[in-house]
């Protein structure tokens, strides 16, 4: 007999109100954001898929633990818990709490990058990667071929080619190298992960060459429940054992705490190496807030320390990826051209295979946006030229391989019915592709444009 499929591990008690728009307030709604998504108004939106950072549903315990957090401006008990819980979950002797993963980014880069070095990183970050280079780094791609290629069914598209590695030494020398900065459950990517035996592999490589390897955990504990379901070895393990046997690999990691740790705002880095720490620590001071509270608040240290242990809850990482496989399953169902394997956080439309009829310097995964919200007040999210920017050497677009839309189901908010709704929707904007004409972009930002850019149909 079939196994009936577990429902979420939680009920629901307290529900927040939406409404749809009629379709001219839609379009009305869209020209004043300049068809770009990230400048509606959230009470213009029916469904929400713009990110899944910061948008989690806390839980009762999370709710209730704001109400012990200790507001102490130095020496906070809500510290020295989040503390224990960074040291239990992730296996880190050393805490810098920062008020969001991007500020985490900035101290790091700056402190541990010497203009003209190398960065390899398995796919970029927009932010990480405008971090980087803002400290004079050189990006370098070390991810896997198969990583650019959205119809390849590799089950870790978020590994590294060491070969990549080998032949950066071999042209530059290992000092040329800052550090690698890795990143489980590749976002640029389709939310792909890596294999433990990959990052197994790759940090016998890095000792050798005595190259540090930092992680942006925000995700990993995602990447862990890939390891579990598709590594051999891994599908008796808790969830909860797999993540310190990650970081094990890592010198340190930085963390938006906005997506795992099931937050609404906070980040942090941690590490072993002290003399990092020591840094960390004096230049949080400047940017952020004193070294323990880092521009948080204690309450929402407190929910943190909480979210962080129910995110390795076996039922609840279960329930929230196979959420996204089945979005994502359906989406191909329903004949939509998606990035396969599905994720652990979206679901990324294939905007080139969507939109053949458009090129990439006519924006077609931010045209693809602006239309599924038209059809039913669904906000997505751009991932393709507009995200990768300009190169700063020659102020020409950069074209990925990868032209996509993400759609980001944030943990714990919406149920199947609602996701049902948006590939009814996506299928709606399918039949009609044919007409859809691509963008001008009229207002662009020095950087991080796709925030803020502007754009008008051809």
């Amino acid at each position: 007999m079939k196994r009936a499929r577990i429902p979420e591990p939680y009920k629901i008690k307290m529900v927040e109100h939406i409404r749809l728009l009629p379709p001219e307030a839609r379009r009305q709604a869209i020209q004043e954001a300049g068809y770009n998504t990230f400048l509606f108004r959230s009470e213009d939106v029916f469904i929400d898929l713009l990110t899944d950072s910061g948008t989690s549903a806390m839980s009762d315990r999370q709710w209730s633990a704001l109400m012990v957090g200790d507001e102490a401006y130095a020496g906070a008990r809500s510290f020295y818990r989040l503390e224990e819980a960074v040291r239990e979950i992730y296996g880190f002797p050393y805490l810098v709490p920062t008020h969001q993963g991007r500020a985490a980014e900035h101290i790091t880069a700056q402190l541990r990058i010497k203009p003209g070095q190398f960065v390899p990183m398995n796919m970029y970050f927009t932010t990480t990667r405008e971090h980087l280079e803002r400290a004079g780094g050189v990006f370098f791609d070390c991810i896997i071929d198969e990583a650019h290629d959205p119809q390849a069914r590799h089950p870790f598209k978020g590994n590294v080619d060491l070969e990549k590695l080998d032949r950066l030494v071999r042209e530059h020398g290992p000092d040329s190298i800052a550090f690698l900065w890795l990143a489980p459950c590749v976002n640029m990517a389709g939310g792909q992960p890596f294999s433990m035996a990959n990052l197994r592999e790759v940090a016998r490589w890095a000792k050798d060459q005595n190259i540090p390897i930092i992680l942006d955990a925000t995700r990993a504990v995602e990447n862990c429940y890939f390891i579990k379901v598709r590594e051999e070895g891994y599908e008796d393990k808790p969830i909860k054992e797999i993540p310190l046997e990650m970081m094990s690999y890592a010198e340190s990691i930085t963390m938006s705490a906005k997506k795992d740790n099931l937050v609404n705002i906070g980040g942090f880095i941690a590490t072993r190496n002290q003399d990092f720490f020591q840094a960390a620590r004096a230049t949080v001071v400047v940017f952020e807030g004193l070294h323990t509270y880092g521009g948080l608040a204690g309450r929402d240290m407190e929910a943190m320390a909480v979210g962080m242990r129910e995110m390795v809850d076996d039922a609840y990482i279960e329930s929230r990826v196979e959420q996204v496989q089945r979005f994502g399953q359906a989406l191909l169902e329903a004949g939509i051209p998606i990035v396969e394997p599905v994720g652990g956080h979206a679901v990324f439309i294939d905007a080139k295979r969507f939109l053949p009829h458009l090129s990439q310097d006519v924006f077609p995964a931010q045209a693809l946006a602006a239309e599924i919200y038209l059809e039913g007040g669904v906000r997505s999210m751009e991932r393709g030229v507009v995200s990768a920017g300009r190169d700063p050497k020659t102020g020409k677009h950069r074209y990925p391989k990868l032209e996509l839309v993400r759609l980001t189901i944030p943990r714990r908010v919406y149920t199947d019915s609602h996701l049902a709704y948006v590939v009814d929707v996506c299928r709606g904007v399918y039949e009609r592709r044919d007409g859809i004409r691509g963008l001008e972009m009229v207002y662009e930002p020095p950087q991080l444009r796709f925030f803020q850019a502007r754009f008008q149909p051809l």
